[in-house]
């Protein structure tokens, strides 16, 4: 299992500060994210930060281990 601790915008769409999911490719984790928490995530998503365990995901579909966190970050004002 992972840990997702949402920030911001995306904890107020997800309905929750921190979750667990299973560990998997980010692209899996995401989808079942969106599944569980429906379109106002999903709009949120595209514009959020992702860092496994404090390192930004970059690009492709990274694994997300067993153990890690997964923070999601959306933009800040001002920030």
């Amino acid at each position: 299992m992972i840990t997702v601790r949402w920030f911001g915008g995306a904890a107020e769409a997800a309905g929750t500060e921190e979750e667990t999911y299973p560990s998997g490719p980010l692209g899996e984790v995401l989808a079942a994210a969106r599944d569980r928490h429906g379109p106002a995530l999903s709009r949120v998503l595209p514009r959020c930060a992702l860092l496994v365990d404090g390192v930004h995901a970059g690009d492709g579909d990274p694994v997300v281990p067993p153990g890690a966190t997964l923070d999601v970050l959306p933009p800040f004002a001002g920030g």
